[in-house]
């Protein structure tokens, strides 16, 4: 093992070679999933017709970080705000697949794994609703190939 270095305030330094030892130094990208097999039960019937992504949350009406379950429609707040999303789940347990209003991606609780919402066919309807209602424009076309069905 390599020496540490100190600064002149005696905290230990992190040497080059010691850089993958230090927690959250990898890489941030998270594959997503290309199939999750709660979505049968998760989804609500009508996808397309979705709250605006300026909703608030609907138990503490927090602006920022929020999400839309996609079982029964609901705005809730993120880990990183109140957990009232994360608590809708824990409560329900089927409501697992909720989508991101700040990035539009789509976790699943039950998997503990995002989705691949633009490539799982069940999602794409809410992906590219919520893109137009937050962008003003329909995302971007992905190749066919890179469509798959769940």
């Amino acid at each position: 093992m390599a020496n540490k270095a100190t600064s002149s305030s005696s905290v230990p330094l992190v040497e080059e070679d010691e850089e993958e030892l230090v927690y959250g130094s990898e890489s941030g990208w998270v594959e997503a999933r290309t199939n999750c097999d709660h979505l049968a039960t998760a989804l609500s019937s009508d996808l397309t017709h979705i709250p605006t992504p300026d909703t608030h949350c609907t138990r503490c009406h927090h602006s920022n970080e929020n999400w839309l379950c996609l079982c029964c429609l609901d705005v809730l707040c993120s880990r990183f705000i109140n957990k009232h999303m994360l608590e809708h789940y824990q409560e329900t347990t089927t409501h697992c697949v909720a989508l991101s209003y700040s990035d539009l991606s789509v976790w699943c609780f039950s998997c503990d794994a995002y989705l691949d919402a633009q490539v799982i066919l069940p999602l794409r309807p809410v992906y590219e609703t919520a893109y137009l209602l937050k962008f003003g424009e329909a995302p971007p076309v992905r190749p066919v190939e890179y469509v798959l069905q769940v």
